[in-house]
């Protein structure tokens, strides 16, 4: 029941998630934004999350109030989206990304948290449950889709409302891990930040956070350069999302011959390595099928991370330790990649971008993999 619970979570949360994020930036350019106003705004997310997740789950920890803390992000992140389309003006706009970009940023961690807890001697299975969070973006965007065809962008914004209402209601079945009464949020991160382990952990989130950005923003545009059509866009998300399925469905296998830190580390790996293939397969077909590699990407090395989080976090420190690897991949990561991949961009082009980034991701994992050897003798 437990796994159900969270199997149900995962894929009404992706479900909605693939109703509203593909759509935002053709709802900026429909109401006339610059493309540095675009731009800004989806900077915004992965800054705020740098900043948010650790503060709400840091918040959970301490107070020992996560299922409350949880449910109060995805309420206010549904009621924002409600409102989202009655405001026009950039300022406005900027306001309302920020707070639904700050609501949002708990609720994966949280749910993490509260999973391997649930899941208790059955961590390997996290993948599995996780699955249905591939499962519910995969239904959900096509038919999001047709109806935002048929009805207009507000359908996207109504629909995740909707959905994250009844995410609302399964999250209320969380079970959380035992906290330590009276852990405060500054002592819990001057208590992981102290471990050598961590920091280069963290290190290791921040690396795997560029590639991922540098994939996911700037896919499309690379797409674009080559020549591709929308079609052949839609087929390589396609099979980008298909390559998750086996991954997550047997990573607890993974996950029992590499364990976590393993997995990890090739995860990352083959995330450097996916980026110079994409620079050396310059054609669209080429791109195709070196999007059947994207399991072992960032499916991988969340899996990984949430698995090496639980294991590794200090006696009711669960949440923040979530909150934290989530920072560094969606936050201070995904910032990096964002904003380094645009200046190779310009500069350089996509194929250029994904040469330069592909390297600098293999470089930065081999040192830190070298650090870390040095640091166990």
């Amino acid at each position: 029941m437990k796994k159900a619970s969270a199997f149900t979570f995962y894929f009404m949360y992706f479900a909605a998630l693939a109703a509203l994020m593909p759509f935002l930036v053709l709802y900026y350019q429909q109401l006339g934004f610059s493309g540095a106003q675009i731009g800004l705004l989806t900077a915004l997310s992965p800054l705020i999350s740098l900043v948010g997740a650790p503060l709400w789950t840091g918040l959970a920890d301490a107070t020992r109030r996560h299922r409350l803390v949880l449910s109060l992000a995805i309420l206010g992140a549904l009621l924002l989206a409600l409102v989202f389309p009655w405001f026009k003006a950039f300022g406005a706009v900027a306001l309302i990304v920020g707070l639904f970009s700050f609501c949002i940023a708990p609720i994966v961690p949280l749910s993490d948290s509260a999973t391997m807890a649930m899941l208790a001697g059955e961590k390997a299975s996290y993948g599995r449950v996780r699955l249905g969070g591939t499962l519910g973006w995969g239904i959900a965007a096509p038919l999001v889709g047709m109806l935002v065809q048929a009805y207009g962008l507000k359908l996207a914004f109504w629909s995740y409302s909707a959905v994250m209402a009844v995410a609302l209601l399964v999250g209320q079945r969380f079970v959380f891990g035992l906290s330590v009464a009276g852990i405060s949020i500054r002592a819990g991160l001057r208590t992981l930040t102290a471990n050598r382990r961590w920091v280069l952990f963290m290190a290791l989130a921040f690396v795997g956070g560029i590639g991922f950005a540098a994939i996911n923003i700037y896919l499309f545009a690379y797409l674009e350069e080559l020549k591709a059509d929308p079609t052949m866009m839609g087929i390589a998300l396609t099979i980008a999302t298909l390559s998750e399925l086996p991954v997550l469905f047997f990573a607890n296998r993974l996950l029992r011959r590499l364990k976590a830190h393993g997995l990890l580390l090739l995860s990352l790996g083959v995330t450097g390595l996916r980026m110079l293939l994409y620079a050396a397969f310059n054609f669209p077909l080429g791109v195709l099928l070196v999007q059947i590699t994207n399991g072992l990407t960032f499916p991988a090395a969340w899996v990984a991370g949430v698995s090496y989080a639980d294991e590794n976090a200090p006696a009711g420190l669960g949440a923040t330790s979530q909150g934290l690897f989530g920072a560094m991949v969606m936050g201070i990561g995904s910032a990096a990649g964002g904003f380094f991949g645009g200046l190779l961009l310009g500069s350089i082009g996509a194929r250029g971008m994904y040469l330069v980034l592909g390297v600098a991701v293999l470089l930065g994992l081999g040192l830190i993999s070298l650090i870390e050897q040095r640091a166990a003798k």
